[in-house]
């Protein structure tokens, strides 16, 4: 009925919604004289939604069982819109979550962020989102590597220059999802390559202003940091400069972005060339991570400038970054290697002293042609700089406390690094639907030269503890591995009917490299001149890539479905110019694929994918060249190995429900290896001295799964979110260990709750905790497991008081329990601060830190590989007190609205 009127309303719209996931169930039109029925009706939670223009909806819940076959609804008072917005204030939540296709999208606004918070402080009040004390963000239970704003880079791939730079207040839409390639992209067609990817869309009030940050802080014990960071945006346009110079941690830059100086590879898609492994070589190389081992001195900069004109047809975004860090440190291992007759239980000490440096400049270029074809010239390159100090010193016993060997290591190197990438890629759209045209064309040089030097002294004892030998090495090394490649790719649609498409594409690709690796023994005069052949090679290798392939995709209704394969032939050639000798390979690499996705509604779906992929050995395992960065591990390459080929199985179940604001996550994955390239270790148990080589697995197939769920909600109407997490995970591998079949075992079973609640101006509270158990088996000497729990938790509380004084706290505690070789560690980091906010925007903050109030901060780790299990402890930054001032600016300007 009419609120107003009185009159009975026909032609009205009613549904009937399942109250779990929001989906039509069934619906009719009111008759004249205003009345619905619904016949037949199953038991359940049901929502009533009634609708019709010019009126406010009606929604009423309710539920229909043993006791409640029938429900009346009465007189429904249906309200006008002009009648509601005249008298009626609605105050509710807003829909946090919601999917969109295989994206999922949260409103910044339904989330209570502070003033001045920036986008890092609001990704962890999202359902399923953890950001770390140093800005990794893990979502779904993978880590986050890409962080876009308005789906475009900003300063390239550090993803903290966004996390911590932008201001939370600005973000209208956080969407999570898996970014597909270009082509996968363009055509709609997976191809399997994907990386998890967080894209953050702004308001758009706040896309015309300035702001930014600077800060200054001292501290006790020498520690300092600063920072200033400057953004305008100005419609389509964004420019950015910032500078850090820290020692406390704070370095500004990620490990991702550290890593990618230039392309190290060619790579087309299915993975069809040998990697070459440029990057690398024998000696210690440092690429400027900081992962909270030592203690970094960190100084860094950049600039970043994109646009959008000439009515979007043109894009350019462009990025210069430049930086140093220096880390020094120490850390202690203690290594337990299973032997077929017994153990080598042996204890590291390692001090470092490691500096980088680097620029890097990326460039990309978008052209609208014309409505149906578009360009794309991407261009990135840089130069680094590493020098490395590191000194060793290690003991080795038996099963009996036995002394077997002591060694004394040195190794230092200096580096350089140069390499320059060009990527174009040219769509095109025909005028009939889904047919398409893309070709994407990469080129890459990279160099690496570096020289250094190698000091060993090794004590051998007998059954006695007599030392019976010495081994001394004393030599000094160069590398210059150089790096040359070119792959094409070209994709054409056809659509078959109106469900059907086909997919096919060609690739070549070249590859041509060198990798000149010199030794030199110290003559008498204490010239290194003396070439030592073992350990020096020069090789020169040239691959050729023709690669083809089909796929199909059936979508129709709710169903997405497509499989189909590549086929690659690959040449390669070896040649070692110090001998001549020349050795090809010719072999053809297989990749089928098959995706399957149905859409139960806009709020619930399932994914199925399978891939299988051929692995080529690295360089590094082929080339029968002996490396003694090591002298008791030497290894050595094997020309004879066939590639691996691996099966990956993933099934994803994702759920939202407005409703209750549930969301779920559920996903399973297994990957199984045929021809798996395994280590095949000789170990001499008098000396401790190891030979490692690479062989295929034969008799034995190693597998890994992954189970992984996740529930996310909102409690009730009290602001509370919270999010539980379950995994479990499983490893089974082997290696061969002095001809004996080793199978490692690995199982680690894992949980974790989270809350989080704010209120604006008042305060902040977050806390997680949960238990883990891992498991380490292996089948040589099995009575000697290492079989742990553990704990983790963390808390954080920031409350606003009066006179615009804060005080916050968060807490860190990990504990890992005792094994049969390792006994028990726990860390618990306690900071605190206290600050002051000035000026009437409270822009301008002074504050009191403290760090590692209980100075505990020694961080520890757990791992096992090849019949060896290690447990490591690192040195880190410790208690200190800091004072610092910071001020955040921003000015924006309003864009014009319609009235």
């Amino acid at each position: 009925m009419d609120t107003t009127s009185k009159a009975a309303l026909s032609d009205i719209t009613v549904c009937i919604l399942n109250a779990r996931d929001s989906t039509l169930l069934q619906f009719a039109y009111t008759g004249e004289n205003g009345t619905f029925d619904f016949q037949d009706l199953p038991a359940g939670k049901f929502l009533l939604l009634v609708s019709y223009p010019d009126y406010a909806d009606y929604v009423e819940d309710f539920t229909l069982d043993q006791q409640h076959v029938a429900r009346d609804f009465g007189n429904i008072n249906m309200k006008s819109k002009s009648t509601l917005l005249q008298e009626v204030i609605i105050k509710g939540h807003r829909q946090a979550i919601t999917l969109k296709g295989d994206t999922t999208e949260f409103d910044a606004r339904a989330f209570v962020i502070q003033p001045n918070d920036k986008v890092e402080d609001l990704l962890r009040k999202l359902p399923g989102i953890q950001v770390d004390r140093d800005g990794k963000i893990t979502a779904q239970g993978q880590t986050v590597t890409k962080v876009l704003l308005d789906g475009e880079e900003f300063f390239g791939d550090d993803p903290t220059l966004i996390t911590r730079n932008i201001r939370g207040d600005m973000v209208d839409k956080v969407q999570l999802y898996d970014k597909k390639s270009n082509q996968a992209e363009f055509t709609g067609i997976d191809d399997g390559i994907k990386t998890k990817t967080i894209n953050i869309k702004l308001k758009e009030d706040k896309k015309n202003g300035t702001f930014g940050k600077a800060k200054a802080g001292v501290g006790t014990d020498k520690y300092y940091e600063g920072q200033g960071i400057y953004n305008r945006f100005k419609s389509n346009q964004k420019f950015s400069v910032y500078a850090t110079a820290a020692n406390d941690g704070k370095t500004g830059l990620s490990s991702a972005d550290n890593n990618n100086i230039g392309s190290e590879n060619v790579q087309i898609g299915d993975n069809g060339l040998i990697n070459s492994s440029i990057g690398s070589d024998e000696m210690d190389s440092y690429y400027g991570k900081y992962e909270g081992n030592g203690n970094p001195t960190a100084r860094n900069g950049g600039i970043h400038y994109d646009n959008k004109w000439n009515d979007g047809k043109q894009f350019i975004n462009t990025t210069y970054q430049i930086g140093s860090i220096q880390v020094t440190g120490s850390n202690s291992s203690t290594t337990q290697q299973n032997l077929p007759t017994g153990l080598i239980n042996s204890n590291t000490n390692q001090a470092f002293d490691n500096y980088s440096s680097r620029q890097k400049m990326k460039t990309a270029y978008r052209l609208m042609i014309d409505t149906t074809s578009n360009l794309r010239i991407t261009m990135n390159g840089g130069m680094k700089k590493f020098r490395t100090n590191n000194n060793f010193q290690s003991i080795s016993r038996d099963d009996n406390d036995t002394l077997i060997n002591q060694q004394t290591r040195s190794v230092t190197n200096d580096g350089d690094q140069h390499a320059i990438n060009l990527d174009v890629f040219y769509s095109k759209k025909f005028k009939k639907p889904r047919r398409t045209f893309s070709w994407d064309l990469n080129g890459s040089y990279n160099e690496t030269q570096t020289k250094g030097y190698l000091n060993s002294e090794i004590d051998f004892y007998n059954s006695t503890g007599q030392i019976e030998q010495m081994e001394n090495t004393d030599q000094y090394k160069t590398t210059d591995i150089v790096n040359s490649a070119l792959s094409s790719n070209m994709e054409y649609s056809e659509p078959l009917s109106k469900t059907f498409s086909l997919l096919i594409n060609y690739g070549l690709g070249i590859n041509s490299s060198t990798a000149d690796r010199s030794s030199f023994n110290r003559s008498a005069d204490g010239s290194y001149d003396k070439l030592d052949p073992e350990y020096s090679s020069d090789y020169k290798f040239n691959q050729l890539i023709n690669q083809l392939g089909a796929k199909v995709t059936y979508i129709k209704g709710k169903s997405w479905f497509s499989f189909g394969t590549t086929a690659s032939a690959v040449g390669f050639d070896q040649v070692d110019q110090y001998t001549g000798d020349t050795y090809k390979r010719d072999f053809i690499n297989w990749a089928p694929q098959l995706y399957y996705e149905y859409s139960f509604s806009s709020q619930r779906s399932l994914r199925f994918s399978y891939r299988g992929l051929n692995s080529q050995p690295a360089i590094e395992q082929l080339q029968p060249v002996r490396a003694n960065n090591d002298p008791l591990n030497i290894v050595l390459g094997n020309p004879n190995l066939r590639p691996s080929f691996n099966n990956n199985l993933n099934l994803t179940y994702h759920l939202n429900n407005p409703g209750t604001s549930i969301s779920m996550y559920l996903s399973a994955t297994y990957s199984f290896t045929s021809d798996d390239i395994t280590n095949d270790i000789a170990i001499d148990s008098q000396s401790g001295q190891a030979t490692i080589q690479y062989n295929n697995l034969t008799g034995e197939t190693p597998y890994n799964y992954s189970l992984y769920a996740e529930v996310s909600g909102r409690i009730g109407s009290t602001g509370i979110y919270w999010n539980a997490t379950l995994r479990n995970e499983g490893d089974i591998s082997y290696n061969y260990i002095n001809r004996s079949l080793n199978t490692a075992k690995s199982y680690l079973y894992s949980g974790w709750f989270n809350l989080n609640k704010s209120k604006t101006d008042k305060y902040n509270f977050r806390m997680g905790f949960g238990p883990n158990y891992m498991v380490n088996e292996f089948s040589l000497q099995p009575q000697y497991s290492n079989n742990a729990g553990g704990f983790g938790s963390e808390a954080s509380a920031r409350l606003f008081l009066p006179w615009k004084f804060e005080i916050a706290s968060n807490l860190y505690y990990t504990y890992k329990g005792s094994t049969q070789a390792f006994e028990a560690q726990g860390r618990t980091l306690l900071n605190a601060d206290v600050s002051k906010a000035l000026l009437k925007d409270s822009s301008l903050k002074l504050s009191l830190s403290v760090n590692d109030l209980l100075n505990q901060n020694r961080m520890f780790d757990r791992s096992m590989s090849a019949g060896t299990i290690r447990q490591s402890t690192f040195s880190g930054i410790k208690r200190y007190f800091m004072f610092s001032i910071s001020w955040d600016f921003t000015k924006f300007g309003t864009l014009p609205t319609a009235n």
